[in-house]
């Protein structure tokens, strides 16, 4: 069995080597598979004591950010991932993710989502193609309350832009809209769209140029005899060591660990939707409106504006069937396709009968209750288990990681309402 403990390049596992920025992010067109711009072979200085001080499986968002902030912590680290960073089954890949800090007065939300704000727009103003688009974020509710109330005073403390605005006022600044049973909406001027699989691949490029290590490998579920992991082993039977573990892995925990994991975390189907406006008709761009969340509707549907010329988005946040990220259809069906229709028909009604420009199923990886996953693996001292981030998980990506970065580093201390004990199996 090969032991891959130092990352001297002997094996045949591919791990990342030094890439310009204009390879990874030169523009749209080259902003493409981090996996084969990075496969090729070099050598990484070895520990004193040999093998890596962390190892982060995973490399959507929650993985690259870990990595990345464990890096900046002078920690020597390799991130690992079976098909790439941000790769086309990934709930952080595709093209885009809403970020807002409307979180119904949720403290931790709503703090570590502005974090990551400041975090997201530094990495844009870094990169030659924008990953944040300030489009703006609009909430439609179907009444008012003393809740969203609550929500805008938390926000307000914290200095973010936010306003509430009565409905007329949104048909006279939106006529594109339809809002019938809508009474209020609630309006982030700062917030906005998020290049998903831009900004992981940009962001694990730079975790490479200043130092980090990346492979693409497969992995089996851990196993240990004792109370700390020794090593993971890879699927062509490479093992690999390090004093500490980082498993972020999406709808791919439960598989990893069935005992541990199991039902804590159901991925489920999600079907999005890009729609084709009119030819020349600017209303539904990212200059005259905002993203949304239509707060009233029964599916809780949410959406985009036409950003970099990929058509109007609309997905639904209500959670589909339970699948299998390694063997779900991927295909939209036509009874999703015609339901979307009937809701843009009612809320946009200028987008109902144009042509559906491309569609997307990805996934959820929900927790029972919500909320993140982030705790150390019950029986392993030296194993963290990252994840659950339930449709709501890839804003927090910059706040999540440097929260992880402390606790695998040991300044940090475990969230009560993210850990084990505060989740329970679905059904």
């Amino acid at each position: 069995m090969a032991d891959l403990g130092n990352g001297d390049g002997a094996h045949s596992v591919r791990f990342g080597t030094p890439v310009s920025r204009r390879s990874m992010i030169g523009g749209m067109a080259t902003v493409g598979t981090l996996s084969g711009t990075m496969a090729g072979k070099a050598s990484a200085p070895a520990r004193s004591g040999g093998g890596w001080d962390v190892v982060v499986v995973g490399a959507g968002v929650f993985g690259a950010w870990t990595a990345w902030n464990l890096q900046r912590l002078g920690r020597k680290v390799l991130l690992v991932d079976a098909w790439g960073p941000a790769h086309t089954r990934a709930s952080s890949g595709g093209e885009t993710r809403l970020i807002r800090t409307e979180y119904a007065g949720d403290p931790l939300y709503t703090r570590w989502a502005w974090e990551s704000l400041a975090e997201w727009q530094a990495l844009s103003q870094r990169h030659e193609s924008p990953i944040f688009h300030p489009v703006g974020a609009l909430y439609l509710y179907p009444q008012d309350s003393a809740g969203i109330d609550r929500s805008i005073a938390l926000q307000r403390s914290l200095g973010i832009a936010i306003e509430k605005i009565a409905v007329s006022d949104m048909a006279r600044r939106w006529p594109q809209i339809g809002f019938d049973g809508v009474m209020v909406g609630v309006l982030q001027p700062g917030m906005g769209a998020l290049m998903a699989r831009r900004s992981v691949q940009a962001l694990v490029g730079e975790f490479v140029r200043a130092g980090g290590f990346y492979r693409q490998c497969a992995i089996d579920p851990p196993q240990a005899t004792g109370g700390a992991l020794e090593a993971i082993t890879g699927s062509g039977g490479e093992r690999v060591r390090a004093d500490q573990f980082v498993f972020a892995c999406g709808p791919w925990l439960p598989k990893l660990f069935p005992d541990v994991v199991g039902s804590r975390i159901v991925p489920t189907r999600q079907d999005v939707f890009f729609f084709a406006p009119e030819p020349g008709d600017a209303r539904f761009d990212g200059a005259h409106l905002p993203a949304w969340v239509d707060a009233g509707s029964k599916d809780l549907h949410y959406g985009f504006p036409d950003i970099e010329s990929r058509g109007f988005k609309i997905a639904l946040d209500r959670h589909g069937p339970a699948i299998d990220p390694d063997v779900m259809d991927r295909r939209i069906d036509d009874q999703a396709l015609q339901d979307v229709r009937d809701y843009l028909a009612r809320r946009f009604p200028g987008l109902a009968r144009r042509p559906l420009a491309e569609a997307r199923v990805c996934q959820y990886e929900n927790s029972d209750n919500g909320d993140l996953l982030i705790d150390r693996h019950p029986a392993w001292a030296n194993a963290w288990i990252v994840g659950g981030g339930s449709g709501h998980g890839f804003k927090h990506g910059p706040a999540m990681g440097r929260h992880v970065a402390g606790l695998v580093s040991g300044t940090g201390t475990i969230e009560p309402r993210l850990a084990f004990a505060s989740h329970r199996p679905h059904g």
